[in-house]
Order: C-alpha cells, then sequence, then structure tokens
C-alpha cells in the first residue's frame, strides 16, 4: 500500500485499521470491547478527534478524561495502545505525517496518565499527592 499523506480521509483510514488491531489485541482488546457498544460510531469519534487535534477542524466535542476515568485502565494499556498507534501510523501514513501523529499520541498518553494517577515512574503516587500514615 502506498503511504499516505496527512488529510480527513487518511485520518479515517488510520483510525479504521488502528481499531481494528486494538480490538483484535489480546490485551487492550478486551477492555474495548468492553467499553465500545457501537464502533462504527467510535471510529466516527475518534476520526473526529484526531481531525481536531491534527488538522484543527475543531469537530470534536467530548471530554476524553472524563470518558477515560470511567474504565479500568493500566499503565501498561497505555504501553499497549501507543505501541499499536506507532505501527499503524507508519503504515498507513508518510514518514512526516506518521511521526507527527505519534508525538500528538504520546502528549496526549502523557497527559491521560497524569490525569489518571498512572504517572509511570516506579514509586510515584498518583497526581503526586502524598501518602500521610497516621
Amino acid at each position: 500500500m502506498t503511504r499516505l499523506p496527512l488529510n480527513q480521509n487518511t485520518i479515517a483510514i488510520l483510525v479504521d485499521r488502528f481499531y481494528e488491531a486494538v480490538r483484535a489485541n489480546t490485551e487492550i482488546g478486551p477492555v474495548f470491547n468492553a467499553a465500545v457498544e457501537n464502533w462504527s460510531e467510535h471510529k466516527q469519534l475518534l476520526s473526529s478527534f484526531w481531525c481536531s487535534v491534527a488538522l484543527g477542524t475543531g469537530t470534536y466535542r467530548g471530554f476524553p478524561m472524563a470518558v477515560h476515568r470511567q474504565h479500568p485502565i493500566k499503565a501498561t494499556h497505555f504501553d499497549q495502545w501507543l505501541t499499536l498507534w506507532r505501527t499503524t501510523c507508519t503504515d498507513v501514513l508518510e514518514d512526516s505525517a506518521a511521526a507527527r501523529m505519534i508525538e500528538y499520541a504520546e502528549r496526549i498518553g502523557r497527559s491521560l496518565r497524569y490525569g489518571l494517577g498512572l504517572c509511570g515512574r516506579v514509586g510515584a503516587r498518583p497526581l503526586g499527592i502524598p501518602i500521610v500514615s497516621g
């Protein structure tokens, strides 16, 4: 397949392929499959999200942090998600577009991890709140 430039159509292709890989993944597939009732709608929503992030379309209306807080997400799930995202971006997009989308995902992932208290450092306390023992 010819790798594609970044535009709304290729983001839709990227999101479709990525979430098909997610659904089939043994580690994160069960988390997503339990959370997503309508995959077609979910893919449209996430295409809108990524178009807003990467192209500035402003079409996404949602609250990613609130949505993610509702699910049993672990730090390892982020690692697997990013691995699949990197692979899919590299397979679908031209080099510069893939690098850009990967960078966006890494930044968003760091923000979500922090917001969910999944800081990733050994011994880190969620949200930096000290634990006081009495």
